[in-house]
């Protein structure tokens, strides 16, 4: 059996590439501890650090004929958990911001069981909706609800027409309307 423990980054990486799949062992072995713990650090949150860890390790194996290297393998997998747990701080603000809406228009009234189910279901469906938009879409949405982006600012940013913008939101609140149908009316 090929020990792969004595194989530096670069020669580890350009064995995945070359198909050597069981090198993803001493890769996953290598940096998932580390991996781990960076991201962990920055979410405060176990599962969370996993999933993210996963993640970029379920990309590198799936993707590695498609990348190429700029640094080290080590900073590639760094950088690649710092840029999904941004995703999921985004991800997680989108949640939040509609969360905090159905939380301000109920300030006034006592806490129930039934308004917390209901705005865990609610926090769900806006999951569901989000998971429909495609990711061009998606970003479009985000940078206009999170980022707070005019369309003309979206359309400069993303180099498209503004036109284009402003299908892409109609579209977005299509997909995510669709995802609160018969929600307001319980809920409310």
């Amino acid at each position: 059996m090929n020990s792969y423990r004595v194989h530096t980054d670069q020669e580890l990486f350009a064995a995945l590439k070359r198909g050597e799949v069981k090198v993803f062992n001493e890769i996953y072995e290598r940096y998932f501890g580390l991996l781990y713990r960076h991201a962990y650090h920055m979410l405060h949150d176990r599962v969370q650090a996993e999933d993210v860890v996963q993640d970029i390790f379920q990309m590198l194996l799936e993707k590695c004929n498609e990348l190429e290297l700029q640094h080290s393998l080590k900073a590639f997998l760094y950088a690649s958990v710092r840029f999904r747990v941004l995703k999921q701080f985004r991800h997680n603000k989108v949640v939040e911001n509609y969360l905090s809406t159905i939380v301000a228009l109920s300030e006034n009234t006592v806490q129930t069981i039934d308004i917390y189910i209901e705005e865990k279901e609610l926090a769900k469906r806006i999951e569901e909706g989000l998971s429909k938009l495609p990711p061009k879409m998606r970003e479009v949405f985000e940078l206009s609800r999170i980022d707070e982006l005019s369309y003309q600012e979206i359309s400069e940013k993303l180099n498209v027409t503004e036109h284009t913008v402003r299908k892409q939101m109609s579209n977005a609140l299509k997909i995510m309307r669709s995802s609160f149908k018969n929600s307001f009316v319980i809920f409310f």
